[in-house]
């Protein structure tokens, strides 16, 4: 049976509810899994009306009432938004609807009716104007499951990336940076590859400073006392694991294949290696949430400055859709 993928529309006034139907109409997408939106009919129909899609939207209920066809897409209806929200304007309402989406999403995943979470991109303003005061997807998932070790993962097929630290000032990345972090997010990364089937993986940590510090010519020794017992610990058990190397070279070894995951130290660190080879090929995904909840992303934001406008790219919705295929047979 192909796995039941739920996907959460995020903020409706930009490009989720259109990059989600052109994906769902797709026969890539229909022979990977089982897919249902989590959102709004009335927009996911105004989406198929700017895209020209021939499907249909089927507005269901429950999980057991989704049929799966080809040609429609099923949609848990949760009603909340004026069909005629405009597009490219940030508002509360839009900001309120995408946290409850993802909140809905949640509570199927966990009672076991979906087999992992796939969202559209959410406008953080918009998040906070609708009361809800999270940085982003990766925190509102960490809230609404109470997990408190978790990391965000950013996967192309050259290259994969984990995140020591995310949504923080520079500043306030590194002092929250410790060996117990460290070592957490790479058994995190060391855990994620092996249910995704890939035995014994291989991980390399990034430095800190440039040039990882050089033995104590740059930075204040942040390597050795935030990094390297994080290290250390994890070799001990028996991870394939090594660094600090100099962020400027690692990126370029990994992507060649030498790692199949880098530990970032911070939110730059890992997020422009992965977009410079191409926003459409990235995928977000958050690793070690509670119940083995798994949650792919698309790696860009809502666009409205296109909204409504049909030229969205939906090619990272089906990256992220086949990702979460790929991971969720293996977690549950």
């Amino acid at each position: 049976m192909k796995p039941i993928i739920g996907i959460t529309m995020g903020d409706a006034a930009g490009v989720g509810p259109e990059v989600i139907v052109k994906a769902l109409a797709t026969q890539e997408v229909f022979d990977l899994c089982r897919s249902v939106v989590i959102g709004d009919a009335g927009i996911l129909e105004r989406a198929v009306r700017v895209t020209g899609s021939p499907v249909v939207i089927r507005r269901v209920q429950y999980m057991s009432e989704a049929l799966y066809d080809k040609g429609s897409i099923d949609c848990i209806d949760l009603n909340v938004l004026p069909d005629d929200l405009p597009f490219g304007v940030l508002s509360a309402s839009a900001g309120d609807a995408a946290y409850r989406f993802i909140a809905k999403a949640v509570e199927l995943a966990q009672a076991g009716e979906i087999d992992a979470i796939c969202t559209a991109p959410l406008n953080k303003e918009a998040l906070h104007m609708g009361g809800h005061r999270f940085p982003g997807h990766t925190e509102i998932l960490a809230h609404l499951t109470e997990t408190e070790d978790y990391s965000m993962m950013l996967a192309t097929p050259n290259l994969k990336v984990i995140h020591l630290t995310t949504h923080l000032g520079l500043i306030d990345a590194i002092a929250s940076i410790n060996p117990e972090r460290t070592y957490r997010v790479i058994k995190l990364a060391h855990d994620t590859l092996e249910q995704a089937g890939f035995p014994n993986p291989t991980i390399a940590v990034c430095g800190i400073n440039p040039h990882a510090g050089e033995n104590g010519l740059f930075g204040y020794g942040e390597e050795e006392e935030k990094l390297v017992p994080g290290i250390k610990r994890a070799l001990e058990e028996g991870i394939q694991v090594s660094g600090p190397y100099p962020a400027d070279t690692l990126f370029y070894r990994a992507a060649r294949g030498d790692f199949q995951m880098v530990v970032a130290c911070y939110h730059d660190q890992g997020h422009a290696p992965i977009k410079v080879l191409g926003i459409e090929a990235g995928v977000n995904i958050t690793v070690g949430l509670k119940g083995g909840v798994i949650r792919t992303s698309v790696d860009h934001g809502t666009a409205f400055d296109i909204a409504g406008t049909n030229k969205a790219d939906e090619r990272s919705m089906i990256a992220a859709i086949r990702y979460a295929a790929e991971l969720a047979p293996k977690i549950r």
